[in-house]
């Protein structure tokens, strides 16, 4: 979603050839293939436990740096891909990197040294990126979340008549060392959630890992729908009423659609706080406070004309950082 439009737009030049990869990763590969991005597949995810994270890494790495080898690339651009960020630093290609995540430690330890130009969005501190090894000069800021990236150019779907009775439920990236490592996760917030709506809202959770969606599916059964394919996100949000989010970047997207959002992520980050500085989003800290927000929020029809309003005003206001990524791979003298 994040480089979807900057590939389209290099590759119209004709002056570049691009090679977009990825991991195995369930969502990655199926949402590239619904929105027809070509990617080429080295390596998978590594999943929670530590050593398959690093055997699965130091695999993909070498098999990365024989694909990227044989590209022969100039210029490596990656959301802070450890494997790409090492096998970039070795073959001696210059990197630019994004991220908006300094609270994913080991992704930021593995990245950031490594990389020419860090890009992040304005809400995000250079005292954030300072204990990684990178110096200020090196950090750029845009001045937008990463949603907009899309969320300028994707059109709104027309939601369906009913949308307003629907809580969409996005589960945490349970698999991610910053959750698993820390043993974080949001299973307790949504079952007072499920259990007081479930009567009266369509309730629909959407999960990231198989095994993820079978424990959902086994413990709560006919109460919510769970979505086994992967599907288009921001049609998705478009079409709900009200959108509980547990992790980072749907929960900024539902916000700057302008759904109320309500965030039961288990730490704290700088997007999300942008976000509830700004209104777009209210944050539960425990199962109670949760159910009432949610009532409260589907229920006021002004409220929701308001999120509306206030939103498109923010996203229209914020630069598109598709512009600051081409501008960047224009800077770079090879």
């Amino acid at each position: 979603m994040f480089f979807r439009r900057a590939i389209d737009i290099l590759r119209r030049t004709g002056r570049h050839e691009i090679l977009c990869t990825s991991r195995r990763y369930r969502e990655a590969v199926e949402l590239a293939r619904i929105k027809q991005l070509d990617l080429t597949i080295v390596g998978k995810h590594g999943g929670s436990d530590r050593y398959e994270k690093l055997r699965q890494s130091s695999i993909r790495a070498y098999e990365l740096a024989e694909v990227i080898n044989k590209f022969g690339a100039d210029i490596a651009i990656s959301f802070s891909s450890p494997e790409g960020a090492r096998v970039a630093y070795g073959l001696g290609i210059q990197q630019i990197g994004f991220n908006d995540s300094p609270h994913a430690e080991a992704v930021a330890r593995l990245t950031i040294p490594l990389i020419g130009k860090l890009y992040c969005p304005w809400v995000v501190p250079y005292s954030a990126w300072a204990g990684y090894g990178i110096s200020r000069r090196n950090v750029v800021n845009y001045r937008a979340l990463d949603p907009a990236a899309w969320l300028k150019h994707d059109g709104r779907v027309e939601p369906e008549p009913d949308y307003a009775k629907t809580v969409l439920i996005r589960l945490e990236e349970s698999k991610a060392s910053y959750v698993a490592d820390r043993n974080l996760g949001a299973a307790g917030m949504i079952d007072g959630l499920i259990n007081s709506l479930h009567q009266s809202a369509d309730i629909v959770v959407l999960g990231r890992y198989e095994d993820q969606i079978g424990e959902v599916e086994a413990k709560y059964g006919s109460k919510v729908r769970v979505l086994r394919d992967v599907v288009d996100g921001t049609k998705l949000i478009n079409s709900v009423g009200l959108f509980v989010g547990a992790g980072g970047t749907m929960t900024a997207e539902a916000a700057l659609m302008g759904k109320p959002t309500i965030s039961i992520a288990p730490f704290n980050f700088y997007v999300e706080r942008y976000l509830i500085r700004s209104g777009l989003v209210r944050k539960a800290t425990n199962p109670k406070m949760l159910v009432s927000l949610a009532r409260k929020m589907i229920a006021d029809k002004k409220f929701q004309q308001l999120q509306i309003k206030k939103a498109a005003r923010i996203l229209g206001a914020m630069e598109d950082p598709t512009d600051k990524m081409i501008a960047a791979i224009n800077a770079v003298r090879l």
